[in-house]
């Protein structure tokens, strides 16, 4: 009975170990400050800049097309190998998705930029990618036309997202995909869409706030002496 409860010790240790490892490289990996480093190379403090955030949306408004395709492509690369580098060491299921979670909390909160980060958009396409190869592809495909046609409409992180793990959800239903990883995209969806319109209203509250000083302050100077 010792060695019994032993040897599922040792076991529990062994998938324990493994996934708690890559939940930290999964958060380093997705803390990498892409969008920051590189708005610096071209003159710009991207969280003192457009909408505050780091991430590819921000920079095309406050850099450029170019340099916002680099983020892109760096942001989905960071979901990519939290997702690959765990799946190489046998890591599965619902522990991947957890590794996922991390890497848009490292995206969020990067410790490398004081805990500062973007809303995790393009990172989520590239756990999608991660977990699902062809059919991730082709969601990112359809949220990027999505947001893209939309750019205009409130809430388009709102509309990207809906549309991507629909795409997903479609494979899924032909093709018989992992349902675990497929309920774990969803969660992950869930809590980057709450992430970004909270972002959002709080951006709009600040810009409010300023709007209203400003307002204030042209009045007072406007008052003859």
């Amino acid at each position: 009975m010792i060695r019994k409860r032993n040897l599922i010790l040792y076991q529990w240790i062994g998938t324990i170990f493994p996934v708690m490892m890559h939940v930290l490289i999964g958060y380093l990996f997705g803390a990498l400050p892409i969008a920051d480093r590189v708005s610096r190379r071209r003159g710009v403090d991207i969280f003192n800049s457009g909408t505050r955030m780091a991430g590819a949306a921000n920079v095309r408004k406050s850099v450029g097309h170019y340099t916002a395709g680099i983020v892109l492509l760096g942001d989905m690369a960071k979901g990519v190998m939290a997702i690959v580098s765990a799946r190489i060491v046998g890591i599965e299921n619902g522990w991947l998705v957890l590794v996922g979670l991390a890497a848009i909390l490292g995206h969020w909160n990067s410790v490398f930029s004081g805990f500062r980060g973007g809303d995790g958009l393009a990172t989520l396409g590239g756990i999608y990618v991660g977990l699902f190869p062809i059919p991730g592809i082709v969601a990112g495909i359809v949220a990027s036309i999505v947001a893209l046609g939309a750019q205009r409409a409130s809430y388009t992180s709102l509309l990207s997202i809906v549309f991507g793990y629909i795409t997903l959800m479609i494979f899924y239903w032909i093709y018989d995909l992992n349902g675990i990883h497929l309920i774990g995209c969803g969660v992950l969806s869930v809590l980057v869409l709450l992430h970004a319109v909270n972002s959002n209203l709080r951006r709009r509250k600040y810009q409010s706030l300023t709007n209203i000083q400003d307002s204030v302050i042209t009045t007072d100077q406007a008052k003859p002496n």
